[in-house]
């Protein structure tokens, strides 16, 4: 939502507003935030001077400012025989995810909206960061590129849209991209954008590990809006995701996942496994902890928008058509309290 409103602003501001967003979210002092605070109202005269009805996400923004500085979720660190991912929760509910591969020590970060966050994290695991993997182009997984790739010489940066910042390789469905002996094959799973990419990651020794990160295309349990696509492109998306192996880590964009079940639970109330995750999720919110990763085989049990086909989903949705019930389960969620 506040991604939107940013991207929708004249070019020039949108970036000065996500600057400022950056300065702030980094600074512990009090009054430095104060001092953004105010250089938010001058950007505020401006967002309505140049585009109507903005008042509300400027408004957004200062609470985000004042609100923002401590962690989401606490950073976790978790291993896959050969390679390991480092959870870096970012601004109010992203993630970022440091991809690692142990033989060579060779990294890639996914969607590096917090470059400072990023950059101590590669210092304290002594890792090479060669590669940035962008899912798409909303400021809030692409945003901090730019300074990403200044601060980090010949970084190579993947994404599938023009849009993104820093791009220095365009890819396509399929591309096959080698960081260290991580083998990652681009997905294309336009919808939320057109031109969203997610990163399936396997080792080049066939070992039986593998991970996905679906930035803002699939979440734990939930899809991404359809800002720039259609359900029949969002019942694609799922049915390419639906095709991994069972045991595929899913490392999702945002932590969206007790709003998301408690919508799965309303759409199918008698799916005891909903219910049990819900529990489990709402226990490791309270207790500050990420509920990523889920896995391929949790989504097709628990997630509504990959059970289109489900006599039961299709009930509620009272459809009879997987596209149909996809664009109605959609347009609930969207209004879902």
């Amino acid at each position: 939502m506040l991604a939107r409103m940013v991207n929708s602003l004249p070019n020039g501001l949108s970036q000065q507003i996500t600057k400022l967003y950056f300065q702030a979210y980094s600074t512990s002092s009090s009054e430095a935030v104060g001092m953004y605070s105010k250089k938010a109202k001058g950007l505020k005269r401006r967002a309505l001077a140049n585009t109507a009805g903005y008042y509300p996400h400027i408004h957004k923004l200062r609470l985000l400012l004042r609100n923002q500085r401590k962690a989401h979720s606490t950073s976790e660190h978790h291993q896959f025989g050969r390679m390991d991912v480092k959870i870096l929760p970012a601004l109010k509910d992203n993630y970022m995810y440091l991809l690692i591969d142990k033989r060579t020590n060779q990294a890639a970060i996914v969607d590096p909206v917090e470059p400072e966050t990023v950059l101590r994290a590669v210092c304290e695991h002594g890792v090479n960061l060669t590669t940035i993997l962008t899912t798409h182009h909303h400021w809030d997984h692409a945003g901090g590129n730019q300074e990403l790739a200044q601060k980090v010489p010949n970084i190579e940066v993947y994404g599938g849209d023009d849009r993104i910042g820093a791009l220095t390789q365009k890819v396509e469905h399929n591309t096959v991209l080698n960081i260290g002996n991580m083998v990652v094959k681009c997905l294309y799973t336009p919808c939320h954008t057109s031109g969203h990419i997610c990163y399936y990651v396997t080792t080049s020794d066939e070992a039986n590990d593998s991970i996905v990160f679906t930035g803002d295309t699939l979440f734990l349990a939930g899809c991404g809006r359809f800002f720039e696509g259609t359900p029949e492109q969002m019942y694609t998306a799922m049915s390419i995701f639906g095709n991994l192996p069972d045991n595929t880590k899913v490392y999702c964009g945002h932590e969206y996942s007790v709003q998301n079940l408690r919508f799965a639970n309303h759409v199918e109330p008698r799916n005891e496994l909903i219910k049990n995750k819900l529990q489990w999720a709402i226990q490791r919110r309270e207790d500050g902890k990420p509920t990523v990763p889920s896995t391929i085989a949790e989504e097709k049990e628990i997630n509504p928008f990959m059970r289109v086909v489900e006599p039961g989903v299709m009930m509620h949705a009272r459809t009879k058509d997987p596209i149909d019930t996809m664009r109605t389960i959609r347009l609930e969620k969207d209004s879902f309290q």
